[in-house]
C-alpha cells in the first residue's frame, strides 16, 4: 500500500479528448521543468503522500524527460530493498508504480516463470503488473485481483496507463495543467506542481463529486472504478472500462438449490480473506456490532486456528488482534458491546478507541485534509480516529467489512426496490403478488422518514427524468443530498441541478437500458450505490484516506470482484428475505453463509449502519468548533455559499437540536476548512456570455 505521483508531458500538436483543449507549445523540456528541477517537483509531491508510504520512497524520470513516476512505500509484502518501487521490466522498456495489494501473486509469478521466463528482481506482489504487461498487453488488467492503482509506461511504444481497481477501492485523480498530464493518489499532490484549487461549484450542486468522476476541484476527476486511462504517444487521453457489474435476466429462474447458493459464497468469501492475510508484517480486523465486520474477524480466527496462520504475533501479541470504535454508550451508537462478545465469542484481543466529542472536535480539520470531500456525518472521523490504533500497536494491516451492503442488499432504501417487481428468478418465495404490493407501500413510507431524518431528500418518484430513465427505483433519491438550499443566488446561472439526473446520467447508456428491460430493481439499486456513493464516499473518507493518514492498509475482502460476481448472480430473494412472522431479513445470503462464524447475536442483529451520534451539547468541544469555522468571514471567502442561509445553522444544531441543520452545519464547516487548506479560489459567479 503506497502512494503515486506521475507527470507526463503531452503533445501540444494534438488536440485532447475529453474536451481538454491545448493551445500552448511544447518548450521540448520536461512538464514545463527542466530536468534537473523535475526531480525536486515530485519529491515535493511525494512528500504531500509521506503518510501513505513512510517506510521508501524512488522515482523514475524518462530519457526524453516527458515522463516521471514517484512512489512512497509503505512496505508489507517483501520488505527488502527490492519491493522499491518504481519497477522496471527485464529489458528496462516498461515502468509501473503500484499502489494497493495484488492477491494470489505467487501463483501468477510462477505462471509467467514457466510460460515466458520472466525474471523477477524479488517477490513483491506488484512486481508482477510489469511482466503481465509484458505478456498481455493491456489486458493485463483482468488479471489483477485486488485494490489497486497504479501507472505504466511502456517506452518503446509511448504508451501510459493509469488504471484502477474494480471497486475504486484504491484512489486514482488525474488533472490537466500547462501541457502536462499530472495523476496522483490524492488531489494535494497536484500543489507543488504548479495546481492552483478553485472550487468547482457545479460539480457541488449536482453531487457530482459522490456520484460521477467529479472532485469538489475544478478540473480534478477521478479514474472511474473497474477503468483504465491511456494516453499514446502523448497524444489524447481515453477512458475505458475493462470492468463492471453485471446481474442475471429478471425473469429466468435459478437453477440451483439454496444449499449450493449458500455454500457458494461461503466457499468464496473464505478463500477471499484467506488470500488477504498474506503480509509479511500483523494482519489486525476492524470489528463493530454488524454481521459484516464480524463475519470477517470469525473467519479470519477460523483460519488462524485451522491453518496455524502467524496472525499479530509481534512484539507479544500472540493472538488475532481486533480494534472497534466506542462511542458514548448513552448515544445509541456505540456497538463495541457486541464487539467486545464476538471478541470473547473467538477468544481473541480487542483494542477500543474510545471516542467522545472532544476527540472527534480536535481530529476534525485533519480528518477533512485528508478525506478531500465533504461528509454529512461525523462518522467519517471516528474512522480517521479507529486508524490510529493498529499503528500505535505496530499494526500496517487491518481486514474490513466494507462493501457487503452494496452487495448482498444490506441499506433500509433496498427494500422499496425489492418490492418493486416479483422476483420470478426464485419461484420457491412465500411473498404473494398482494403482500409484495402492500408491503412496497409501507416500505417507502418507512424509506422516506428514515433519509428525511438523515438530511437527505426522499423526492417524490414516478414520473421525473431520472425515474424514467432508472426503471423508477427509489435508490437514487435516496441518496439525493439536502444541500441545496445553502447556495448563492448566482448560482443559479450554472442551470438546474438534480443530484438524481447525476445518478442516471453517471449510468451508462447500455447499463440503463439493462435496468428498464433485464435487471430486478434491487439488482439496479444495487448498481447505483456501488458506482456512487460506494466508491466515492465509503471507500474514501470511511476507507483509504482514514487509513492511509495512518499508514495503515485496509484489505477488503468483501469486495472480491471472484466473490462478487458469484454473489451478484443470486436471485434477489435470497439477497433480502421474507418470512410472514419475522418481515424481511437483509443480507440474508450473507447471514446464511457466515453463520458458523459469528454469534447468534450478531446473525439475528438488523443492519445499523455506522453512524456518529448527532446529539451534541451546546458550548461544547463541536459547538465552539463550528463556531469558529462557520463564520460570515469563512462563509463569504467560499464564495458560493449565502450566508443569510448558513448564519442561524450553528445555533439551530446545538441549540436547537436539529439534526438537519447539524449535517448541513458540518458539510460548511468541511469546505471551509479545504478552502484555508487548500488555498481554495473564492468562488465568483459566471462571467454572462451574452
Amino acid at each position: 500500500m503506497c502512494g503515486i505521483s506521475v507527470i507526463v508531458a503531452l503533445d501540444q500538436k494534438k488536440n485532447l479528448k475529453n474536451n481538454i483543449d491545448v493551445t500552448s507549445p511544447h518548450e521540448g523540456i520536461v512538464n514545463g521543468f527542466h530536468r534537473r528541477s523535475v526531480s525536486e517537483k515530485l519529491e515535493e509531491s511525494l512528500d504531500l503522500l509521506a503518510h501513505r508510504g513512510p517506510d521508501s520512497r524512488g522515482q523514475w524520470v524518462s530519457e526524453d524527460s516527458r515522463v516521471a513516476l514517484g512512489h512512497v512505500r509503505l512496505a508489507i509484502v517483501d520488505l527488502s530493498p527490492n519491493g522499491v518501487q518504481p519497477f522496471h521490466g527485464m529489458d528496462g522498456s516498461i515502468h509501473a508504480v503500484v499502489n494497493g495489494e495484488l492477491y494470489d501473486a505467487d501463483r501468477i509469478r510462477a505462471d509467467l516463470i514457466r510460460e515466458a521466463g520472466y525474471v523477477f528482481k524479488g517477490h513483491s506482489d506488484c512486481e508482477i503488473v510489469v511482466a503481465l504487461y509484458k505478456q498481455h498487453g493491456i489486458s493485463f488488467l483482468r488479471h489483477l485481483r485486488g485494490e489497486f492503482a497504479l501507472c505504466l509506461y511502456d517506452s518503446r511504444a509511448k504508451y501510459f496507463v493509469a488504471a484502477r481497481d474494480r471497486y475504486g477501492i484504491k484512489p486514482l485523480f488525474w488533472t490537466y495543467l500547462e501541457g502536462k498530464l499530472l495523476v496522483a493518489s490524492e488531489a494535494k499532490a497536484f500543489l507543488p506542481l504548479g495546481w492552483k484549487p478553485k472550487w468547482d461549484v457545479k460539480c457541488l450542486m449536482d453531487d457530482g463529486w459522490r456520484h460521477d468522476q467529479r472532485t469538489p476541484f475544478e478540473g480534478v476527476n477521478k479514474v472511474r472504478p473497474g477503468h483504465y486511462l491511456t494516453c499514446n504517444a502523448f497524444g489524447s487521453i481515453e477512458m475505458r472500462q475493462y470492468w463492471d457489474l453485471n446481474f442475471p435476466n429478471k425473469v429466468v429462474a435459478d437453477p440451483r438449490t439454496e444449499e449450493e447458493i449458500v455454500e457458494g459464497v461461503r466457499s468464496r468469501l473464505l478463500d477471499a480473506v484467506r488470500l488477504r492475510l498474506r503480509a509479511d508484517v500483523p494482519v489486525g480486523v476492524y470489528l463493530s456490532g454488524g454481521v459484516d465486520s464480524s463475519a470477517v474477524a470469525g473467519m479470519m480466527c477460523h483460519l488462524f486456528k485451522e491453518r496455524g496462520n502467524k496472525i499479530g504475533i509481534e512484539k507479544g501479541l500472540e493472538r488475532m488482534t481486533c480494534f472497534t470504535i466506542a462511542f458514548d454508550e448513552a448515544s445509541g451508537m456505540d456497538e463495541s458491546r457486541i464487539a467486545e462478545r464476538t471478541a470473547q465469542h473467538l477468544g481473541v484481543t480487542l483494542i477500543k478507541k474510545y471516542m467522545n466529542e472532544e476527540e472527534i472536535a480536535k481530529r476534525f480539520e485533519d480528518a477533512v485534509w485528508h478525506s478531500e470531500h465533504q461528509n454529512y456525518d461525523l462518522n467519517f472521523v471516528g474512522k480517521f480516529a479507529l486508524s490510529e490504533a493498529p499503528r500505535e500497536l505496530g499494526f500496517k494491516v487491518v481486514l474490513t467489512g466494507e462493501g457487503a451492503d452494496e452487495v448482498f442488499g444490506g441499506y433500509p432504501a433496498f427494500l422499496p426496490d425489492f418490492l418493486r417487481e416479483p422476483d420470478h428468478a426464485w419461484p420457491y418465495s412465500n411473498l404473494t403478488d398482494e403482500e409484495r404490493q402492500k408491503q412496497l407501500t409501507k416500505a417507502e413510507l418507512v424509506a422516506a422518514e428514515f433519509y428525511k431524518g438523515r438530511a437527505l431528500k426522499l423526492l417524490s418518484h414516478g414520473d421525473s427524468l431520472a425515474d424514467r430513465q432508472l426503471n423508477n427505483i427509489s435508490s437514487p433519491a435516496s441518496l439525493a443530498s439536502y444541500t441545496f438550499p445553502l447556495f448563492a443566488p448566482w448560482t443559479s446561472s450554472y442551470g438546474e441541478s438534480d443530484p438524481c439526473v447525476t445518478i442516471a446520467n453517471n449510468v451508462d447508456g447500455r447499463v440503463r437500458e439493462r435496468m428498464l428491460k433485464k435487471w430486478h430493481p434491487l439488482h439496479s439499486a444495487l448498481y447505483i450505490w456501488t458506482k456512487g456513493n460506494l466508491a466515492n464516499v465509503l471507500l474514501a473518507c470511511l476507507g483509504d484516506r482514514s487509513e492511509m493518514a495512518h499508514s495503515v492498509e485496509g484489505r477488503l475482502p468483501l469486495l472480491d470482484h471472484e466473490l462478487t460476481e458469484y454473489v451478484n448472480k443470486a436471485p434477489p430473494s435470497l439477497k433480502i428475505r421474507y418470512n410472514k412472522e419475522n418481515g424481511f431479513s437483509e443480507k440474508w445470503l450473507l447471514r446464511e453463509a457466515v453463520k458458523p462464524f459469528i454469534i447468534e447475536e450478531v446473525y439475528n442483529r438488523k443492519k445499523h449502519g455506522y453512524a456518529a451520534p448527532t446529539g451534541w451539547p451546546r458550548d461544547g468541544p463541536l459547538h465552539k468548533l463550528f463556531q469558529r469555522l462557520v463564520t460570515r468571514e469563512n462563509v463569504e471567502r467560499l464564495g458560493f455559499v449565502d450566508w443569510s442561509s448558513v448564519e442561524d445553522l450553528v445555533h439551530k444544531a446545538f441549540v436547537g437540536h436539529n439534526t438537519v441543520a447539524l449535517r448541513c452545519t458540518n458539510v460548511v464547516a468541511q469546505w471551509v476548512v479545504l478552502s484555508q487548506r487548500f488555498g481554495i479560489e473564492t468562488a465568483t459567479p459566471v462571467p454572462d456570455s451574452t
